[in-house]
């Protein structure tokens, strides 16, 4: 899965100009998630039209939009299943860079993780990787 991540100036009005440019073009955030800190802002998204919506939000001044492809995985909904996993990252010695839940349903969630050193960070979740046996 891609998701977009943006980095701006934490002032009102950043998640409007960003929603406004991408409906303009009908394309559908799916999942986003905002966070400021001081005087920065980031906005971590992932939409239905990914090469576009990149496209126009890297032309819009005073935003830095960058792409990051993250590891979709399925854990059970239960107290220390994230942990278990965060573990394995921290064992190996890689830096988690946004972790965010996508989806619980029934027993299980999907959490999209994106890591450093990419192969070795999916090696490490092959056995809960969606889409990959």
């Amino acid at each position: 899965m891609k998701q977009i991540t943006i980095i701006s100036g934490n002032q009102p009005g950043i998640i409007a100009e960003i929603s406004e440019t991408l409906a303009r073009q009908a394309i559908n955030i799916e999942n986003i998630d905002a966070e400021s800190f001081a005087e920065s802002a980031i906005t971590i998204l992932s939409v239905d039209r990914y090469d576009e919506a990149l496209r126009l939000l890297q032309a819009i001044p005073g935003i830095k939009a960058v792409t990051e492809d993250a590891l979709v995985i399925r854990i059970k909904d239960e107290p220390g299943a994230l942990a278990r996993i965060a573990r394995r990252f921290s064992d190996a010695g890689i830096n988690l860079r946004s972790l965010r839940f996508l989806q619980r349903d029934n027993d299980y969630g999907l959490v999209a993780i994106c890591a450093e050193r990419g192969q070795e960070a999916r090696d490490l979740v092959k056995d809960v990787l969606v889409g990959e046996k």
